[in-house]
């Protein structure tokens, strides 16, 4: 019985020596957590034909030209701060497009569209930018028929 309430206030003792503060709660007068270092982040790219209820709606990588228009969408968590991105519309390797787009804390989606013309029977890319025009993904695309 000795041993068994040894080990346990042993044990007991190890958790408080050992339990990283930064774990704890900040109410009631503990210690503050450590400064998280959080970076824009984005968590989805897609095109799609439309955008329904602030989501993508009918996903794809080749679209007719009979649609009118496509979409691309684009989701971002965490957003530590306003700030902007792009998207830079290419078609057969030019730019034809340059979208300035705002994002707002704590997180957020937005979407680009561009309209379709006989003319844009191809392939496309879209290349999704920060402000100092770092890349955080390219989506590739084809108009057909």
């Amino acid at each position: 019985m000795r041993l068994k309430l040894l080990t346990f206030l042993f044990g007991l003792f190890c958790v408080n020596v050992f339990l990283p503060w930064g774990a704890l709660s900040q109410e009631k007068g503990e210690r503050p957590t450590a400064p998280v270092s959080r970076q824009l982040s984005l968590v989805q790219a897609v095109m799609c034909e439309e955008i329904k209820d602030h989501a993508p709606h009918n996903q794809a990588i080749v679209f007719s030209v009979t649609n009118g228009s496509t979409s691309c969408f684009t989701s971002f968590d965490p957003v530590p701060k306003k700030t902007y991105i792009y998207h830079n519309w290419f078609y057969r390797d030019k730019l034809t497009a340059r979208i300035k787009l705002f994002l707002r804390p704590p997180r957020w989606s937005i979407f680009s569209r561009i309209q379709l013309r006989e003319a844009d029977k191809g392939p496309w890319r879209v290349e999704i930018t920060d402000r100092k025009g770092a890349l955080f993904c390219i989506v590739r695309f084809s108009i057909t028929d």
